[in-house]
């Protein structure tokens, strides 16, 4: 037996709600920074060496002497000379003039006269070992430095904010409601006939 039956379907009404949401931004750019360095002060002061070197006694040893020291010691060796050449003179007169006491003087005058005394040599220009001095006054080096600093400057950047306001709240029917009503096994029966409705 089919009993008849009312179906009911119900939809409920939906609504939706949308929103725009507000929207910040927010830029920040690097700061702008400029760096010098200066160069360093450096002052560099120098004293020269001083090398002297007297080979004086070098130079007399092998005869080299100055000028003014040569010119006295041979004006010394020649009024030497003189002076010995003058005595030999005075006694060779003296000699002469008594030729008349005999000796021979003639041949004794000539004989000295004559003859010459032989020169000695010998290695005579090897100097002394200290015969050269050497006096050495070193260099001074005098240095100055001054670091300097760097100098910096710094400029901030300003942050950028963009602010937009939400657009608000749209509020729609987003699906209608309704009711669906359905029957099953109703028969209508009339004369004679029946109907399934």
């Amino acid at each position: 037996m089919q009993l008849p039956q009312i179906r009911i379907q119900q939809q409920n009404a939906r609504i939706g709600i949308q929103t725009k949401n507000a929207q910040l931004s927010l830029e920040a750019g690097p700061a702008k920074q400029e760096i010098k360095q200066p160069k360093a002060d450096l002052q560099i002061h120098t004293t020269k060496g001083k090398l002297t070197i007297d080979q004086s006694k070098a130079l007399a040893d092998v005869g080299i002497i100055p000028t003014g020291e040569s010119i006295r010691k041979m004006a010394n060796e020649a009024m030497q000379t003189a002076m010995e050449g003058s005595k030999k003179r005075r006694r060779q007169g003296d000699m002469l003039m008594k030729i008349e006491n005999g000796g021979n003087p003639l041949a004794i005058i000539a004989k000295q006269n004559g003859q010459r005394s032989e020169k000695q040599f010998n290695i005579g220009w090897i100097p002394s070992g200290d015969a050269v001095k050497f006096d050495y006054q070193p260099a001074e080096v005098n240095i100055v430095a001054k670091a300097n600093k760097p100098i910096i400057h710094t400029q901030p950047t300003e942050n950028q904010f963009n602010y937009q306001r939400g657009g608000g709240i749209d509020v729609y029917l987003q699906q209608e409601n309704s009711i669906n009503i359905d029957f099953v096994n109703v028969k209508f029966v009339g004369n004679n006939f029946e109907m399934e409705v």
